[in-house]
């Protein structure tokens, strides 16, 4: 048997998802995030623009200049 993970965008699709396992009886289970999706998203879209090259390198004996 397989696991399947999938990411609802939004509330409408997560109770579309939920309805249709409940329908079918499949099991499931659901994990709630402690953080904020946009929060999430910041963190990520930073890291791939460090990646791309658009971030900054400071030096330890100038951050308090």
């Amino acid at each position: 048997m397989e696991t399947m993970i999938m990411h609802p965008k939004n509330k409408e699709q997560l109770s579309a998802l939920k309805a249709i396992a409940k329908a079918l009886k499949v099991d499931f289970e659901t994990t709630a995030s402690p953080y904020d999706p946009v929060f999430v998203k910041k963190i990520l879209d930073g890291r791939e623009d460090v990646k791309n090259g658009k971030g900054i390198t400071v030096a330890v004996k100038d951050l308090w200049k």
